[in-house]
């Protein structure tokens, strides 16, 4: 890749796009491996200022600026005080709402302008999401308003609010124990009753600040912090704040780990490891097992992905969580800063950067900066209180894999496990230029025509957006959707087909991932403003799996826009990780379990397709 243009294409765009789809698929997706999303090393230097830039330097100025024993010119002071793990995740909290940090740019598919978020949400008219509608008075509607943007605002401000407050001076600390300081307790009530509020109107802003992550450290700062500034408090009353600060972070990494369990995650990491713009071409191709022939996963990606990860991301944190020994607590740190560096280094697609440099620096600040032979969970002076903790924390991942479809897959601790609600869309011609007449929508191919320094021409910038599609179609789900598709569209070669997630960017302003923002809720949305005939966009939508650990079949769901779910079935995740991604021997095999009265598919068998070649269409 250069550093201003993106990378050469693999074959010339006017004659990829003339391609059939399997084929297209096959070239990106092996294109992948040795060149991942091909983006101009300069975007790589964008992403770097911000996160180490505007993330971490300007977040520990603000520190500096209103505590009294954290100063900036004095890196000591950075990693024994915790008041900056408090004022580091507010920071953050307020760059992810505003859009300044994860599924910023052009990895999340935000082209021109690489800012999302704020542009839509300041703005009365664009569409919006509420999680219950139907259920909660006062929330149900898909269009924002005026209230909706002084909500906003509120929220915005609320997180000003701590970030700006001076510390106070804690006043009993275990023998040992530097100075420290809190911001004050109340000052995270405002947060605590904006956002919730927030997430019942809208669910997009409620995820895009990550308050599965942010506001549990908020929520015990005010009960526990209110505790240790009491009157009536002792030292061990910020020994357990201290302890709690540990548990949400130690929660957040077992999760991850737990979740990644399964089929899923061996598929993860070979393109995850591919878009990395500074790892070897030889290093990337170690994860595949005979590229460009047989892309799956290798040995080394599942060595990477067992051990290297889902057993580091569980048992590193079980040993922090238990350990009093500050010598395998300094190790255990280390072990985890390093492995927040490594995901750092892969430039991941929604690129939550920002995120892993907090999780990594926190690890030192808590572990390293606070002795673990007196901030530990043994030291726990009521136990008791250990329970609602536990409870309050688990309580998303746990509902989360058992019940995923009721349960976004950040709070139920997802993030990089691969086993993710997703869809395809599939629209006729006309269609995505149509997604323009929306509020604030402009469709990615218009984006990067106009990208500059080095704007598109019209078929590179298809064959571009396709890369996403083969980012898809390279994890497990992503073929089966394929497979959805090929089964119920005779006319799929004359459609536009997108990825999902891209598209919900430019729709709703923000998506890391999250396939409930995509989903029949959404297309009704779109269907009520551009009237859409059937058969004009039709989605291919699956679920996340419930408990991947005893991999049940798979859900998925066939959306038609104008004449809403119209089938449903599932699949085997085993089945679609034995192919290809461009589905070489055909589709997966589907089963049917419901269709829409009226619905049926239309066979239309063509020699040489393989298996489960029969395609079908709307009637």
């Amino acid at each position: 890749m250069g550093f201003i243009a993106p990378s050469p294409q693999p074959v010339p765009p006017e004659e990829f796009v003339r391609l059939p789809i399997r084929e297209r698929v096959r070239i990106l997706s092996t294109n992948w491996v040795d060149d991942g999303f091909g983006t101009p090393q300069m975007l790589s230097v964008v992403y770097i200022v911000k996160m180490l830039g505007l993330y971490f330097a300007v977040g520990l100025a603000i520190t500096s600026w209103t505590t009294q024993f954290v100063d900036f010119t004095d890196p000591g002071s950075w990693f024994d005080n915790i008041v900056v793990y408090q004022k580091l995740a507010i920071w953050l909290m307020l760059l992810e709402v505003i859009g300044l940090a994860g599924a910023f740019g052009p990895l999340c598919g935000h082209f021109a302008p690489m800012l999302g978020n704020i542009r839509y949400w300041v703005r009365p008219g664009t569409i919006r999401l509420a999680p219950w509608g139907r259920h909660v008075p006062g929330t149900g509607g898909d269009t924002r308003t005026a209230f909706d943007v002084v909500l906003f605002v509120a929220v915005l401000a609320s997180l000003v609010l701590p970030l700006v407050m001076s510390a106070e001076q804690v006043t009993f600390l275990p023998a040992g124990t530097g100075p420290q300081e809190l911001v004050p307790p109340w000052a995270f009530i405002p947060i605590l009753v904006t956002m919730p509020l927030m997430g019942l109107r809208d669910k997009v802003i409620f995820l895009a600040g990550r308050s599965e992550q942010y506001l549990p450290i908020m929520f015990f700062s005010a009960i526990f912090g209110a505790i240790v500034m009491s009157d009536a408090a002792d030292a061990s009353d910020f020994v357990n704040l201290v302890v709690v600060f540990k548990i949400i972070i130690c929660v957040v990494w077992i999760g991850a780990g737990v979740s990644k369990l399964g089929q899923h995650f061996i598929n993860v990491v070979p393109p995850m490891v591919s878009n990395s713009p500074g790892q070897l071409r030889f290093v990337k191709r170690l994860f595949y097992r005979n590229t460009p022939d047989d892309i799956r996963p290798s040995r080394v990606a599942w060595f990477m992905a067992h051990v290297a990860g889902t057993t580091v991301e569980i048992a590193i944190p079980i040993i922090l969580l238990l350990t009093t020994n500050s010598t395998i607590a300094l190790i255990g740190a280390i072990l985890i800063v390093a492995f927040h560096i490594y995901i750092t280094s892969t430039f991941p697609l929604a690129v939550p950067l920002e995120w892993n440099v907090y999780f990594g620096y926190i690890a030192i600040v808590l572990w390293v900066g606070f002795d673990p032979s007196v901030y530990n969970i043994w030291d726990f002076s009521q136990p008791w209180l250990l329970i609602p903790v536990f409870a309050i924390l688990c309580f998303g991942p746990v509902l989360g894999n058992l019940r995923p479809d009721l349960v976004s897959f950040l709070p139920s601790m997802r993030q990089y496990a691969g086993n993710w609600a997703s869809a395809v869309w599939a629209m006729k011609p006309g269609v995505e230029e149509r997604l323009n007449e929306l509020p604030q929508v402009e469709n990615q191919i218009d984006q990067l025509q106009r990208m500059m320094p080095t704007p598109y021409e019209r078929d590179d910038a298809d064959m571009t957006l396709q890369k996403a599609l083969a980012w898809r179609s390279m994890h497990s789900q992503g073929r089966g959707l394929l497979s959805v598709l090929f089964e119920h569209l005779d006319d799929i070669e004359t459609r536009t087909v997108r990825e999902g997630e891209f598209v919900c960017n430019t729709i709703v302003g923000w998506n890391f991932g999250d396939g409930h923002l995509h989903d029949e809720r959404l297309i009704a949305a779109i269907q009520k403003r551009l009237g859409l005939a059937p058969g004009d966009l039709v989605v291919a939508y699956c679920e996340s799996q419930a408990t991947p650990w005893s991999n049940p079949p798979q859900e998925y769901r066939v959306i038609d826009a104008a004449l809403g779910v119209v089938e449903r079935g599932t699949w085997n995740v085993s089945d679609c990780v034995k192919e290809q991604p461009w589905l070489p021997n055909g589709s997966v095999p589907l089963q049917v379990t419901w269709n829409a009265p009226g619905f049926r598919r239309q066979e239309t068998l063509t020699q040489g397709e393989g298996r489960n070649s029969g395609r079908g269409a709307l009637a």
